[in-house]
């Protein structure tokens, strides 16, 4: 079963950015923004982010 995405908030988007400049894993990422991986790579592509390495 698909749900729908839901909106990212401007909190979590600081989140992300400050995870990604972290170098946080993708995967990492997921789990602490309880999203999926698609969920955070299809948003730092939107941010024209650079995906952190893999652990």
């Amino acid at each position: 079963m698909q749900t729908a995405e839901k909106p990212w908030t401007l909190e979590e988007v600081r989140i992300l950015n400050e995870l990604v400049r972290e170098q946080v894993p993708v995967r990492l990422i997921a789990l602490k923004t309880k999203r999926s991986e698609l969920d955070i790579h299809a948003k730092l592509s939107e941010l024209g982010l650079t995906t952190p390495a893999a652990d």
